[in-house]
């Protein structure tokens, strides 16, 4: 049975940012980068079980982009809830830790 994403408001607001940064500098990055996040989402869905990074809160990259997604896994609910979509050279203090 495959995992239903859900996606934190704090999660859509930092993609929503990359893809208007991504606007500014290039014609095509912005929806290559849509298109990492779907392919990404479809991994998530099927195999969520990437390596912890604290306690119970994993990680994904995004292929071609310097993202991962933050995320839990609720498997009573069969869910993956993205916690954030965090760039990979800002502070890792600043990771969701949940």
């Amino acid at each position: 049975m495959a995992y239903k994403i859900i996606i934190s408001p704090r999660a859509q607001s930092e993609i929503e940012k990359a893809i208007d940064y991504y606007a500014l500098h290039s014609i095509n990055a912005p929806e290559n980068f849509i298109f990492s996040l779907k392919e990404a989402y479809k991994t998530l869905e099927t195999n969520p079980f990437f390596i912890s990074r604290y306690k119970n809160v994993r990680a994904l990259k995004i292929k071609r982009f310097p993202y991962s997604l933050y995320f839990i896994i609720n498997n009573n609910q069969k869910t993956v809830q993205i916690l954030s979509c965090f760039h990979n050279k800002r502070n890792p203090s600043k990771r969701p830790r949940k």
